[in-house]
């Protein structure tokens, strides 16, 4: 019967512009036709980008961990608006988006905990963004970032970046020291601005402020909303400064191509789209010895470890917990990291 049908239909319409209209031979053919409607055409498109629009577009991970945060601060009697402004770094989301949630059912507080929600009527769409404050950027631009290696030519750059693994699940922070192409990688359990800080409050207490500001004078990243608190990183607990932090254009990741290009290796073993869940740091600090003991060319087939030794001593390694693997023993493939 299929094969049937397919007789009755015109294999003009298989090719472009797959319609029958303006055919030559519309008035006088007997197959069945295929016509095309602007009116019709334009329906369709707004249903699907009406449907796309709708509904939760997160991860059942993320929504788990918001719980934990956001349903115990409910139970206590704050107010939404309390708990965004005042956890805005762990959060990550827009207080329109935590009250969708709560009307959708996916947290454990409910709108009936929100005493004073329930007494509103349902509010016209305002915008209520705050998960990344541009005003980041004043001073920070790339082409501030290009005025200051100009005023100071011999600093040496870090540049810092995120790795996903699969959306909402952990995350690596990245951090790229240029003049020796030596990596670093930090596991995260989301992509939070607060995770990116206490990482660098860790090294800071690790290493020292003198050791730490060595390493760390210029830092150079995308605008990933994960950075977007640049003074918490940028000045220690006492609001000592301790570096300075710039971004790059929009949509131009090849202002730090160094570190996207060193992404490339931690690819070949943990390939993109693969999840990092099942990671724990010992995990990452054994890939990471094993990228940063592979030789390269353009460090005249010297390996980054050994560049930065000699650049910053074992003793610096040591504190940032880092190993050098042989030569022979690198090993770059999805096996590394097999349990």
């Amino acid at each position: 019967m299929c094969s049937n049908y397919k007789k009755y239909i015109c294999p003009l319409t298989s090719k472009p512009p797959y319609v029958c209209n303006g055919c030559e031979k519309l008035k006088k053919c007997t197959l069945q036709k295929s016509f095309y409607s602007a009116a019709t055409a334009q329906k369709e498109y707004e249903t699907c980008l009406f449907e796309s629009r709708s509904g939760i577009t997160t991860t059942e991970e993320e929504v788990l961990r918001l719980d934990k945060i956001i349903s115990p601060l409910i139970q206590k009697g704050q107010s939404v608006h309390h708990i965004c402004s005042n956890n805005r770094d762990i959060i990550m989301h827009s207080e329109k988006s935590i009250y969708n949630y709560i009307d959708f059912n996916l947290f454990s507080a409910r709108n009936i905990d929100l005493p004073r929600k329930v007494v509103y009527r349902p509010r016209k769409k305002s915008n209520n963004n705050f998960k990344v404050d541009k005003s980041c950027r004043i001073g920070r631009t790339y082409e501030d970032f290009l005025t200051f290696m100009k005023e100071n030519p011999d600093t040496s750059v870090v540049e810092i970046d995120s790795v996903e693994g699969i959306k909402g699940g952990k995350v690596l922070l990245t951090i790229l020291f240029t003049n020796s192409q030596f990596m670093l990688a930090f596991i995260r359990n989301a992509n939070t601005s607060q995770s990116v800080i206490d990482i660098f409050d860790d090294l800071y207490l690790e290493l020292g402020p003198d050791i730490f500001l060595e390493l760390f004078p210029v830092i150079l990243t995308d605008n990933g909303s994960e950075f977007s608190n640049p003074e918490a990183i940028e000045f220690d607990k006492l609001g000592n400064p301790r570096t300075h932090i710039f971004y790059c254009d929009p949509s131009a990741p090849y202002q730090k191509g160094a570190i996207e290009n060193n992404h490339e290796i931690i690819r070949r073993i943990v390939p993109k789209g693969h999840s990092f869940n099942s990671y724990l740091q010992k995990d990452i600090s054994l890939m990471m010895a094993h990228v940063n003991s592979y030789g390269r060319k353009k460090l005249n087939n010297r390996s980054p470890y050994s560049v930065f030794n000699f650049l910053h001593g074992i003793v610096t390694l040591e504190k940032l917990g880092s190993e050098f693997i042989l030569p022979n023993d690198v090993t770059l493939i999805p096996k590394l990291l097999e349990k």
